[in-house]
């Protein structure tokens, strides 16, 4: 939740004629993050909520993109834009990592493994 509170407030300094385009993307992806996650919790069962954090993780690689493309067009600066990208990635590789988490859970409830 963090990350989308913080990609909220990069997003208030970029270019205004940016808002329906990029500005928009950003928000967006930055609340299916935490949203997909909480989603997924709430469901019955190990596979569904492994589908939202599929999602979830989709939305981040997205707006990692999007905050890239924001800095390689020069709309915000580096030292902003990283820290962000940086937590991103550690959002990634804990949803990854939680992934396989259930993964293994299912296979071993059904005797696979």
């Amino acid at each position: 939740m963090d990350v989308a509170v913080h990609v909220y407030e990069i997003s208030s300094l970029l270019p205004n004629d940016e808002k329906f385009n990029l500005i928009h993307q950003i928000k967006k992806c930055a609340v299916s993050i935490p949203s997909n996650i909480a989603e997924g919790s709430g469901t019955n069962s190990d596979k569904e909520f492994m589908h939202f954090l599929g999602i979830a993780n989709g939305s981040t690689f997205e707006l990692i993109t999007q905050l890239i493309l924001a800095k390689r067009l020069n709309l915000v600066n580096e030292d902003l834009i990283q820290p962000t990208i940086n937590q991103l990635v550690e959002v990634s590789n804990m949803n990854f990592s939680f992934q396989r988490a259930l993964k293994d859970k299912i296979n071993t409830k059904i005797g696979k493994s």
